[in-house]
């Protein structure tokens, strides 16, 4: 499955955003073609499109109706196009937003992350005996309430989220401190330590929070189930 889909006959732009969307964790495919991504969409499969409107054959419009037409899929479209009409003629077709280029890629990634936090969000995880509630910002282990600060909370979440996947230190450190942050990435090895005694068994040896030596972490956990 692909976090995101990108439809961009712009070989070197769609390289470029998908590189800014890698940095920000997720998993793309590049189509330059509407019958390309399509394609792609139906072998893959897609999490959301970003969909560019002026394409050589069957234009984004198109695409954007066929892929509503086989269900809800979210999709971002993007043009050079600003008429007023343009951009009623893609939300009519079921577009979920509209942007125009040129875009500055944080508004887009902005707008990228917020139709993922809206569709696809969880407020709850457990793995194993672990469980979070986002929207309460509270963990049990084991039934047993567990004290965290908002720092670790933010963290624990993050990993477990992510389970299974090795983190890089620095994309952690953006995700939970900001790119903006005073703070310097050697803190996030001080701030693992202190889930890591929260949740191991032996904080010495640890099975969930593993250190991926030369990139970052990783979270193995015993279930993916949510609450």
């Amino acid at each position: 499955m692909i976090d995101v889909l990108v439809v961009e006959d712009n070989r070197e732009l769609g390289e470029l955003l998908c590189d800014f969307l890698k940095a920000e964790g997720y998993q793309t495919a590049l189509a330059s073609t509407g019958e390309e991504g399509l394609a792609l969409a139906h072998r893959e499969g897609a999490r959301l499109v970003v969909l560019d409107v002026m394409l050589p054959g069957m234009d984004g419009l198109a695409v954007c109706r066929a892929l509503r037409q086989e269900g809800d899929l979210p999709i971002l479209v993007v043009s050079a196009r600003s008429e007023k009409e343009d951009k009623l003629a893609g939300l009519r077709l079921g577009a979920d937003d509209y942007i125009e280029k040129p875009y500055d890629v944080d508004i887009l990634l902005a707008k990228i992350r917020g139709i993922f936090q809206r569709r696809y969000e969880r407020t709850a995880l457990r793995d194993g005996d672990l469980a979070l509630d986002r929207q309460r910002r509270a963990a049990t282990l084991a039934g047993r309430p567990l004290a965290l600060t908002a720092k670790e909370f933010d963290l624990l979440w993050l990993l477990v989220e992510h389970r299974g996947k090795s983190l890089r230190k620095e994309w952690i450190f953006d995700r939970i401190w900001g790119t903006d942050s005073f703070s310097e990435p050697q803190t996030l090895t001080v701030h693992i330590q202190w889930p890591r005694q929260k949740i191991e068994r032996d904080p010495k040896h640890p099975a969930r929070i593993l250190t991926v030596w030369g990139v970052g972490y990783r979270f193995e956990g015993e279930a993916d189930e949510a609450l």
